[in-house]
């Protein structure tokens, strides 16, 4: 493949173009495995594309990155991180708008961990299929502020306390959320699990979410302000919202 402005030969499908200064490749969708990875590199689409354009033809190339699974009780966690950082290294290549990902947990999050792209869960069927029919949409705000300082509101008492502070921190990390305000504590549900999980509900049509704490019996409904303007896009993001909180250990399945 060569750059879509100087014509340089670059070594892989999208690869940044270090002659003339010009990305290639706009998104990288990354599927895991076990024992492989499998990055699809996604071109720039026309300003005006023609009526009959087919969206596969944003296709540049695929990369594969494979490994060995190991699951020593010492090593298997280093070779997680090296395995993610492999990874890593073949999405920097391509300095890429927006990552999209799919696929096993836990190498999917250590390479999130090790990058500083904005990253999108995408089903798991058909994760590049799923990109390319988002294509055209406009890309949502991101909140260049500390977690820390979106929370808001008149109520401080959280469920879970410190528990509880680490899951409205870990929502409002996300690059869409603008702001947290926790509402008041209900103690009078009937649950009777014990441990901390976070859940956030369907989105309105202002692409706001509810964050529902719950803790035992006790239940709490936070606000959360999201950079989505409609229902639609405000899905996407309470959808990877609760992903997050899943990974962090705060989902239904969670135990914290």
């Amino acid at each position: 493949m060569n750059c879509r402005r100087c014509s340089s030969a670059l070594r892989k499908p999208g690869d940044y173009c270090l002659a003339c200064d010009t990305a290639n490749c706009e998104s990288v969708v990354a599927e895991f495995g076990a024992d492989r990875a499998t990055l699809t590199m996604l071109g720039f689409e026309p300003e005006h594309p023609p009526d009959d354009f087919d969206p596969e033809s944003l296709v540049l190339g695929e990369t594969t990155v494979t490994t060995i699974p190991d699951d020593g009780e010492r090593t298997a966690q280093v070779h997680l991180r090296n395995f993610a950082g492999r990874v890593a290294d073949e999405i920097r290549r391509k300095r890429p708008e927006t990552v999209y990902a799919a696929g096993e947990r836990a190498p999917l999050r250590e390479a999130r961990a090790q990058l500083h792209y904005e990253f999108y869960r995408v089903p798991d069927d058909d994760p590049v299929g799923a990109v390319l029919a988002r294509r055209g949409e406009p890309a949502l705000e991101v909140v260049d502020a500390p977690p820390e300082a979106k929370i808001g509101g008149s109520h401080s008492t959280l469920i879970g306390e410190r528990t509880g502070m680490k899951a409205i921190l870990t929502a409002a990390d996300h690059p869409h959320v603008k702001k947290v305000i926790p509402g008041p504590i209900d103690a009078g549900g009937s649950g009777s699990r014990t441990g901390l999980r976070a859940k956030v509900t369907r989105a309105d049509k202002h692409g706001n979410v509810r964050l529902l704490l719950r803790d035992g019996s006790s239940v709490q409904e936070n606000r959360v302000v999201t950079t989505a303007g409609d229902r639609e896009t405000g899905e996407r993001v309470r959808a990877d919202l609760n992903e997050v909180l899943e990974e962090s250990g705060f989902g239904e399945n969670g135990s914290r």
